[in-house]
């Protein structure tokens, strides 16, 4: 079955992107991410080296022949900060496709709006690519589709929380009004998890300490693989209607008295 997952005119054939983070070394990532069936890796440029190659360098176990890179500015806390990492990103060749993170408070990890909604208009003016991090909230993910934003990425719960999905409703209507591709990103725990947003219609799912924190990241990359292809097949299926009384799987019709 054709179905790719196109972001930025580029066709994928996984609805996967995992992280870079929290691995007890560039080696488990690599297995990890290979399980995965992953195209599209994010890396936090201010936490993993993949600037400097006269250190210990991801790119060394994670080829950007194979894959594309998506380098994220997680840590950032103020625009200028998103801003100069960007740039560092592509000034080492990374890329003009970057994940947007602006935090506005260290706690929750919940993004800045307005800090948001700054540093991807100054992006998109200067050519990148802008995948931003935001809230569920439909009204912040419409003006960043307006700004010029190559999909919106509403986080399922706080990042790292494995909660899930908390407010599945909010999605939908973000689904309901967006031209461009929405990326869960945040929050998920397991592989149904995973499922829930694609059978919701969502277009992909971002995660990493889901992978990396479980006993068997290996094994739980393989689980989230599966839960994200099970949900699409089950979204473009269509499910059944629910219903509030029993529906006999067999008909009345010609049985035997």
């Amino acid at each position: 079955m054709k179905d790719p997952f196109v972001l930025a005119g580029k066709e994928y054939r996984s609805r996967l992107i995992v992280g870079t983070g929290k691995y007890k070394d560039f080696d488990e990532n690599r297995r990890a991410v290979e399980a995965s069936g992953a195209e599209i890796v994010t890396v936090a440029v201010r936490r993993v080296n993949i600037t400097d190659p006269n250190k210990e360098n991801l790119l060394d176990y994670i080829d950007p022949k194979k894959y594309t890179i998506l380098p994220n500015t997680a840590g950032c806390y103020t625009v200028e900060d998103a801003l100069r990492t960007c740039r560092l990103a592509r000034e080492a060749g990374v890329g003009d496709m970057v994940k947007l993170e602006v935090i506005g408070d260290q706690r929750t990890l919940f993004p800045d709006i307005p800090g948001t909604i700054e540093a991807a208009k100054q992006l998109v003016k200067e050519g990148f690519i802008v995948l931003p991090y935001i809230l569920d909230d439909p009204i912040s993910c419409k003006k960043l589709e307006d700004i010029g934003c190559a999909a919106v990425m509403p986080l399922a719960a706080p990042i790292g929380s494995g909660l899930g999905i908390r407010n599945p409703y909010n999605l939908r209507i973000i689904l309901e009004h967006s031209r461009i591709p929405v990326i869960v990103d945040a929050g998920v725990g397991t592989a149904s998890d995973a499922a829930v947003a694609l059978e919701l219609g969502c277009d992909a799912v971002l995660m990493n300490t889901a992978i990396a924190e479980a006993k068997d990241p290996i094994l739980m990359a393989e689980a989230m693989r599966l839960g994200v292809e099970a949900g699409r097949k089950a979204y473009l299926a269509g499910r059944m209607p629910k219903k509030l009384y029993a529906s006999a799987s067999s008909p009345m019709d010609g049985r035997i008295e």
